[in-house]
């Protein structure tokens, strides 16, 4: 893989740290005061004035002065998902697993609902009013970066990136316009990244687990094995590639079924279709995995927004509370209860309600059809909610291949 720039032509070099073809980048530059020292925040790679006008150049490593800045910089990393409804970024650093999610601490974060697939089901572009919403989000994405001095950074898009007709002209005005260089991943990378992000919340006397990540223009699936050796319970890159068994990415998600069938209103009739047209998707995996065996603490782990708002609602908060909701175990009956009462609210009742809100209020019930398809065919007595995911994966497999993973 040759290198490539991260911020556009802003003067910083990246590349792939390891040649796993996985896409990881490096920013190779100091950490400036960017708030105070405009010039230094310029060189950085991160800000550019005079971006629009051409004025930077690139900044040239030789290998020698990258051994040296690798050894020699504390990193502030990024992560930034841009998947097909939402844009999220986290910022952190290393940390003691005592201390932090996984091995880091977040340092700043970032979440708009941004619906860049709006309509893709039917035109198979992304929008002019979806594209500026876009670009909205990600500069508000790169300031966050270059106040918080990110050093490395692994910024990707998913699956409306994946499928729409003009994605390679709207990476190119995101370069142009944000100076963001933006990786399409494909579906086996996304899946490995959620695994990586959420794995560490698998109940360690599980000889496997299901774990599932409803997005909203695709859905993963990945069945998970305890893995071997003293580290299996960690989530590194290398450990989770050794425990999943099988993967699958759907091409179904909470925009896609909800613009197929509905949101706003879904009577009985309406949501069991839903669910039998994903059992539909589930079809090929179910396949795949029939013959593994399911040990007596076999059991489901969720990580999108459809499972944080379904345990938010059980929770009964008025406001979502990462806190009260990450690494939550429901029960069957408790998720049946829960989605039931989900069903029975009209589309106002949605709205108001502070876990779910109007941007999916129209949303929620096409992704508890998802939810629902998933736990017919691999029927378990517990499911386990993570509110974490691919950026989380992206942290943890930055920090892994840096040896600062604590």
């Amino acid at each position: 893989m040759t290198s490539e720039k991260l911020f556009g032509s802003r003067g910083c070099v990246v590349g792939p740290l390891n040649g796993a073809g996985i896409g990881s980048r490096e920013v190779l530059t100091s950490r400036p005061n960017l708030l105070a020292e405009p010039e230094a925040a310029s060189a950085s790679g991160l800000y550019d004035p005079g971006r629009h006008t051409g004025g930077a150049s690139p900044l040239s490593v030789g290998a020698d002065a990258l051994l040296e800045r690798r050894t020699a910089i504390k990193h502030t990393y990024a992560a930034l998902d841009l998947g097909t409804n939402n844009c999220r970024l986290l910022i952190a650093r290393a940390a003691p697993t005592s201390g932090g999610q996984d091995g880091f601490r977040v340092i700043d974060s970032f979440s708009r609902i941004v619906r860049l697939g709006e309509g893709m089901s039917r035109t198979g572009e992304l929008s002019e009013a979806a594209i500026d919403r876009t670009l909205s989000a990600l500069e508000i994405c790169r300031a966050k970066m270059q106040v918080r001095g990110v050093t490395r950074a692994r910024l990707i898009a998913t699956e409306a990136c994946r499928s729409a007709r003009n994605s390679g002209e709207f990476l190119a005005r995101v370069r142009a316009e944000t100076g963001l260089e933006l990786e399409i991943v494909d579906q086996e990378t996304e899946a490995c990244l959620a695994a990586a992000g959420s794995a560490s919340l698998v109940d360690a006397a599980a000889e496997n687990a299901l774990l599932f990540d409803i997005g909203s223009g695709s859905s993963e699936i990945v069945w998970l094995d305890r893995g071997t050796g003293p580290g299996r319970q960690r989530a590194g890159s290398a450990a989770i590639e050794e425990r999943i068994s099988y993967w699958a990415s759907l091409k179904v998600g909470v925009v896609t079924l909800a613009e197929e069938f509905g949101g706003i209103e879904v009577p009985g009739w309406t949501f069991e279709a839903m669910v039998d047209y994903v059992e539909q998707e589930l079809e090929n995996f179910v396949s795949m995995v029939r013959a593994e065996p399911r040990c007596r603490h076999f059991h489901l782990l969720g990580t999108s927004g459809t499972v944080t708002t379904i345990a938010g609602v059980f929770l009964g908060l008025d406001r979502y509370d990462r806190r009260r909701v990450d690494g939550l175990w429901m029960s069957r009956n408790e998720v049946d209860y829960t989605v039931a009462a989900l069903r029975r609210m009209s589309y106002v009742e949605r709205v108001a309600n502070g876990c779910i809100g109007q941007a999916r209020a129209d949303l929620v019930l096409a992704g508890c059809a998802i939810l629902e398809a998933i736990r017919r065919v691999f029927p378990a007595e517990r499911v386990r909610i993570a509110d974490r995911g691919l950026r989380d994966g992206m942290l943890i497999k930055l920090m892994s291949e840096d040896g600062t993973a604590e």
